[in-house]
């Protein structure tokens, strides 16, 4: 009975004074804003934004790591000097203070902390005239999507991290530890799961949507999660299989459900072109447009186009327009073609003497290949088309296109030593490129073919090989190589073909740190985290 009357007296007095902690004027709650279908579509629209983002206090396309970090890349620019952060991640000399690195892995915590708010707020929203419960669901399965992105992007390249699921509101939460690889994969694979339940298929969008995430996109990620965590597993000692396993049964999920959604381009270049956005092989792919304006100076968020563009471009004149020159094949890249795959002159660009007008600063450490599929360079005319603005390119970057999804199938299939349907969608692949030759020698043939034995430990090898060459020069190579766990042997061979000058510039691969990139010092500063082994 006291407790009864003291909790109804403190009742009356909560009740008579709440005035005293009313909000008073000009003061917004976060809820307040979340009103409306229009209000949920601009936040989970906000939530793409950090994918674009190239350029802070330095640029961080992806594909520095991808491509760069590779044997598939030098770094190119003006001269060895030329980007000291990207000098480093190239010759195996990165510490944690190197810029590119610090700004990469904050831009992918600014996208999952957009997507935690747009998640929690949606969440709460009230289903009416404006917002349907197909379209909540839609905005949810977007976000999560996101969210699930940006942490795949961040295990496959620090490792453990943070992990924070929900927005941070009080300056006691802002200091996090880092949280378990396996952790982070079940958070995004959960995420996955749920955006794929709910978002639509490609075709459902209009097309002034085009470029949001889909059912088939969800799809290929959970196909691609399950892979890169079964080989973790394998990697550190432990049984991957069950992964491998979830892999295929995402893999053949998506096979069966997007039936008439996606198809292969027949002439493969048409996927580096602005009409090819979008389009039938492109699976997921961030957004880009023309823009007048540059960051440069600026920092995130400035502007709407894509650096790539002019980074990747001949530092000569003789295509029409100059371009900063960097990311350049390596030899051993142009090397892995077979004789007559048209997909070799589609991805490295090799400039006549007559097209070098400075040698020193067009040749970088004996390689004078350029990366060609994202520089718009008119094949018909071999000139770069302009740019409004020279810095930037409105070229979008395809993340997931359908020969990425085939070929993550046959892989999954070979480690479930389901060979038969490995060599399908190997064949799938390989037979669009042969396609395209006119001449009647016969290039490319089916699996097996040269030193490939038709058994698992050959297809797997062809498959690799595969994904090499149809991938090339799309920043995927380095992570393949990771996930492998193939990375020390092929980077230590590759060091070992390469001439002198490279290989004095190259610092030995160590394994065990290599694999990944140092958590970065700036925020280490802010808080209690642990650096990876090695740093």
């Amino acid at each position: 009975m006291k407790k009864t009357v003291i909790a109804l007296s403190l009742l009356t007095l909560v009740s008579c004074n709440a005035w005293l902690s009313e909000d008073g004027p000009m003061v917004n709650r976060v809820g307040d804003f979340f009103t409306s279908a229009e209000t949920a579509r601009q936040v989970v629209t906000a939530v793409y934004t950090p994918l674009m983002w190239e350029y802070q206090d330095g640029y961080f396309p992806e594909w520095y790591f991808g491509d760069i970090a590779s044997d598939d890349a030098l770094k190119g620019g003006q001269n060895i000097a030329d980007g000291p952060d990207l000098y480093d991640i190239d010759n195996f000399k990165v510490v944690s203070n190197n810029g590119i690195v610090l700004q990469f892995y904050r831009a992918q915590y600014q996208g999952a902390a957009r997507a935690n708010l747009a998640i929690e707020q949606v969440a709460d929203m009230t289903v009416d005239e404006s917002l349907s419960a197909d379209l909540k669901a839609r905005f949810l399965g977007e976000a999560k999507f996101l969210r699930a992105y940006y942490y795949f992007r961040l295990v496959r390249l620090f490792g453990e991290v943070p992990l924070v699921s929900k927005p941070i509101y009080s300056s006691a939460d802002w200091i996090q530890p880092r949280a378990s690889v396996k952790d982070i994969y079940e958070l995004i694979l959960s995420d996955l799961a749920d955006a794929e339940a709910s978002l639509p298929l490609k075709s459902a969008y209009p097309a002034a949507d085009l470029g949001r995430a889909t059912k088939g996109a969800a799809q290929a990620m959970l196909l691609k999660t399950n892979m890169y965590y079964a080989q973790w597993l394998v990697n550190n000692g432990q049984d991957g299989s069950s992964y491998f396993a979830e892999a295929l049964r995402w893999g053949k999920k998506f096979i069966a459900d997007q039936a008439g959604e996606y198809s292969l381009h027949a002439d493969y270049a048409d996927n580096f072109t602005l009409e090819g956005e979008n389009g039938s092989e492109s699976v997921f792919e961030i957004q880009y447009m023309e823009d007048g304006m540059s960051d440069y100076g600026e920092g995130n968020g400035f502007s709407r186009g894509t650096f790539t563009v002019v980074l990747t471009r001949s530092r000569g004149s003789a295509f029409g327009e100059t371009g900063w020159g960097f990311n350049h094949p390596t030899q051993n890249l142009y090397d892995e073609y077979e004789p007559g795959d048209p997909r070799r002159d589609i991805t490295i660009l090799t400039p006549t003497d007559a097209e070098i007008s400075n040698e020193a600063e067009e040749i970088y450490l004996g390689s004078r290949y350029l990366s060609l599929k994202r520089s718009l360079m008119d094949p018909a005319t071999r000139t770069y088309l302009h740019l409004d603005h020279a810095s930037r390119g409105a070229i979008n970057n395809q993340q997931i296109r359908l020969a990425d999804v085939y070929l993550m199938i046959a892989e999954a299939a070979v480690e479930n030593n389901d060979l038969p349907t490995a060599k399908t969608y190997l064949e799938l692949v390989r037979a669009r490129a042969r396609a395209m030759v006119t001449n009647p020698v016969p290039v490319l043939p089916a699996f097996p073919y040269g030193s490939y034995t038709d058994n698992q430990a050959g297809l797997r090898a062809a498959i690799r090989h595969e994904r090499r060459v149809e991938l090339g020069m799309e920043g995927h190579r380095w992570f393949d190589l990771c996930r492998w766990g193939t990375v020390k042997d092929v980077m230590n061979a590759y060091k070992a073909s390469e001439s002198g000058e490279v290989r004095a510039q190259m610092a030995d691969f160590t394994a065990g740190k290599h694999e990944l990139m140092p958590i970065p010092q700036k925020e280490m500063d802010l808080g209690s985290l642990s650096q990876n082994p090695g740093y």
